[in-house]
């Protein structure tokens, strides 16, 4: 319903969890954020932009909210996983940055993810299983033709790709972000390492 929004951030509590509000239009929006990000507020008083993600609960409505927009959407797969529910995706965002979780999915390195507060081997391996083949299968947008400045023939490349195109950014964006992002790395690098300096980029 809502992408982000953007306004003046009033006020911040670590009551039950980490909440801020943001008002904007006369209407006062509150946020349960993630405790990484919480270190990271401005000022109160002054503008923020949060990502958000609108939680419809049999009981009650809620909104969770991002800094990072690849956070947001990472939530947001993260909780298309049967069994994993918001906090648990916030508890996993709050454990590993996006790249290095998306990495282990890649690896199918489900030790690390029992890392992780209330995640046990066999949720681990579910969000693996279950996590890779969303991140990997996305058909909407023709990767060769998405890239076709950069070799086709770079598995590392298409599967940074494809976790790209699964997060929500466009063809043009996926594509600029790739391309700086090889700049930067090794010509042998790994999905992960492209992954994570394409996120980099996207970031600024």
């Amino acid at each position: 319903m809502y992408d982000y929004i953007k306004g003046i951030f009033t006020y911040k509590t670590e009551v039950k969890g980490s909440y801020i509000t943001v008002e904007t239009g006369g209407i006062g929006y509150k946020f349960e954020i993630m405790e990484r990000d919480f270190a990271l507020l401005p000022e109160i008083d002054t503008e923020i932009k949060i990502y958000s993600v609108l939680l419809h609960r049999e009981d009650k409505m809620s909104l969770c909210g991002f800094l990072r927009r690849e956070d947001r959407d990472i939530f947001n797969i993260l909780t298309s996983v049967s069994g994993v529910g918001a906090k648990m995706a916030l508890t996993l965002l709050n454990s590993f940055d996006v790249s290095d979780l998306v990495g282990f999915v890649l690896d199918g390195n489900y030790k690390e993810l029992t890392r992780a507060k209330g995640v046990g081997p066999k949720l681990a391996q579910k969000i693996i299983l279950e996590l890779k083949d969303k991140l990997t299968s996305y058909q909407g947008v023709n990767v060769c033709a998405a890239t076709s400045s950069i070799s086709s023939n770079n598995p590392n490349i298409e599967d940074a790709q494809m976790v790209l195109f699964s997060l929500g950014y466009s063809k043009d964006e996926v594509s600029g972000a790739i391309s700086r992002a090889m700049n930067s790395v090794s010509a042998g690098a790994t999905a992960e390492e492209i992954l994570k300096e394409s996120l980099k980029v996207l970031s600024v």
